[in-house]
């Protein structure tokens, strides 16, 4: 049975929604409450990170890295024009695949909080 708390993330892809209920699957309801506020919180929206890479070729490279908490491949694209637009080339094609590996990193940290993990 589906948590209609995972239903409610924006953009949620099915591999995602199962990740989160097999994670969740032990839990107490309360404590699944708290670990969807925090993640919902902490979530990136893979559209949001599309979007942002695209901003490299019209503006400034990098910044979608910069989102993700990679910041040292933030500055590297930043000073390279994402390397030289190859990188963020290859960064618009793997855009759900970066979402998706944050999001498992956060889910991973927000559980290890909550107290799921």
């Amino acid at each position: 049975m589906t948590n209609p708390l995972f239903l409610s993330l924006p953009n949620i892809e099915a591999e995602e929604l199962l990740w989160l209920e097999q994670l969740t699957a032990n839990a107490a309801p309360n404590m699944v409450q708290q670990f969807a506020a925090l993640y919902s919180s902490r979530r990136q929206d893979p559209q949001l990170i599309l979007i942002l890479a695209c901003l490299g070729f019209v503006g400034v490279s990098g910044i979608h890295r910069f989102v993700l908490k990679q910041v040292g491949m933030g500055i590297l694209y930043f000073f390279t024009g994402g390397l030289c637009l190859i990188g963020t080339i290859v960064d618009l094609v793997n855009y759900r695949k970066l979402a998706w590996e944050f999001n498992k990193k956060e889910a991973i940290e927000v559980a290890t909080l909550v107290g799921i993990r």
